[in-house]
């Protein structure tokens, strides 16, 4: 029965995830950058808005809190495995497609900024509450479309946020120090209950000092591994870009691979590592202290650029010039091929990469939980929120001590499945987008605050 089941969420996650989902994704991300004049030129305006504090506006986090929490849920074993997934069945020549996703996705990820905080409301108690699921029933008028959104995202928390990081941390606490997954389980679960019962303010606090410190280790470490494999850096980038539009004939320890492969991977890995168009991080944008919808807009797509563009960017690079350099490495298993390329690096390689799996798992948790939160509040209202906290935190651990290839399956369902109405949303505002764009940034009024009415106040 469960093979069956598990058999059902392969078959429909491979068709969710297909050549549909890619061009739907991908198109989005190339219309909004065009309708909206190539807003990743404003990259730069964009960094320095996310460490600027807009004190005087209304929100629950500073706008780097929110970038910092949507980083830590997107920031995760995507970005490492994933990756190297891409290389595995794509060849060299994925890296360059997931690094394209990556640009044209800041598009995306500002359009959704905008909409989360254009039609975000306000409780009783002040906390401001937004995303997609607002965007369908105030802007479009589609409360059941809405409900299917938040639906969708209550159930994926449970997955790709919750059990499947779980266990990526139990398994590597095993295979590299032989530490039991029950004693990691209930480690995890400690530390996640300290800071998630803590609400927004505490994932927040803990993921502006955790996400800063581990993204600049990982690329120090990433740089320091191109630094050894220096001789094979410019033939991967050579590589890297003939492969990605020329066919690539198995051989050095890569598999032989299509144009059409390359690109279906290194796309399809690229829009799952940086979320562009999921819908997720606009539920924490939404929280962000900031006097208009398009200065965090700007925030947010930032978050693209460094999980795609510099991190995933560097990691394919490590993995490229590790296989060039060690041709026994095999290429055949994302995960082996990541595990073969960074312990072949004498010293820092091991620990490197069990330290950034360890600390994007367990951020990705942190993330991951805000969002389940304000579906299930969405859904069901805030009383809700303490059991799902309790519930949130259990699966933790019963994460850890399973095998999960039926989650992770029916994650990556769920995650498409969330998909579908944001981008919908995205399509049929931009208008909206465009609007609000026009008047606050090709107009130069990044500084003004929005009338009074766009901050949608609900009762």
């Amino acid at each position: 029965m469960m093979n069956q089941v598990n058999d059902f969420f392969a078959t429909l996650s491979g068709w969710l995830w297909g050549w549909p989902m890619i061009i739907l994704l991908l198109g989005t991300h190339i219309f909004l950058t065009f309708r909206l004049r190539v807003p990743q030129r404003k990259l730069f305006t964009a960094i320095r808005l996310s460490v600027s504090r807009d004190s005087d506006s209304t929100g629950d986090v500073s706008q780097f809190g929110a970038l910092a929490t949507a980083l830590a849920a997107t920031i995760g074993t995507g970005n490492i495995v994933g990756v190297a997934t891409a290389v595995a069945l794509g060849g060299p020549g994925a890296v360059l497609w997931c690094w394209l996703t990556g640009v044209f996705g800041i598009a995306t990820k500002y359009g959704e900024g905008l909409l989360a905080i254009k039609y975000r409301v306000k409780t009783p108690d002040g906390r401001m509450l937004g995303g997609p699921m607002y965007a369908l029933e105030r802007g479009l008028g589609w409360k059941w479309l809405a409900v299917l959104f938040a639906l969708f995202t209550a159930l994926a928390s449970f997955g790709i946020g919750n059990t499947v990081q779980a266990n990526a941390i139990s398994t590597i606490a095993n295979e590299s120090y032989g530490i039991s997954p029950y004693i990691t389980g209930g480690v995890v679960c400690l530390m996640a209950a300290a800071v998630l019962l803590g609400g927004v303010k505490s994932i927040a606090r803990v993921c502006s000092a955790l996400v800063p410190f581990m993204a600049v280790f990982y690329v120090v470490g990433c740089i320091y591994i191109l630094c050894i494999n220096s001789e094979f850096l410019m033939p991967a980038i050579k590589l890297i870009c003939k492969s990605a539009f020329t066919p690539q004939a198995a051989g050095g320890g890569f598999v032989g691979t299509t144009v059409i492969m390359a690109a279906r991977m290194g796309i399809a890995r690229g829009l799952f590592s940086n979320e562009s168009g999921l819908g997720s991080a606009p539920i924490v944008a939404a929280a962000a202290q900031t006097r208009n919808p398009v200065r965090q807009a700007l925030v947010s797509s930032s978050g693209t650029f460094w999980d795609t563009v510099v991190i995933c960017a560097l990691t394919g690079l490590v993995i490229v010039s590790s296989v060039i350099a060690y041709p026994d490495i095999s290429s055949s298993d994302g995960a082996a091929l990541t595990k073969a390329a960074f312990t072949k690096i004498p010293v820092v390689g091991k620990p490197l990469l069990s330290f950034a799996l360890l600390t994007f798992a367990f951020t990705t948790i942190l993330g991951w939980c805000y969002y389940g939160e304000r579906a299930v509040e969405y859904l069901k209202g805030e009383r809700w929120m303490l059991a799902y906290r309790v519930l949130f935190i259990i699966m933790i651990f019963v994460g850890s001590v399973m095998s999960l290839d039926i989650v992770w399956n029916a994650a990556d369902c769920m995650n498409a499945l969330m998909a579908i109405p944001n981008l919908i949303s995205l399509l049929l505002l931009s208008g909206v987008i465009a609007r609000e764009t026009r008047h606050y940034l090709w107009e130069d009024r990044l500084d003004h605050p929005a009338p009074k009415a766009h901050h949608n106040e609900g009762e």
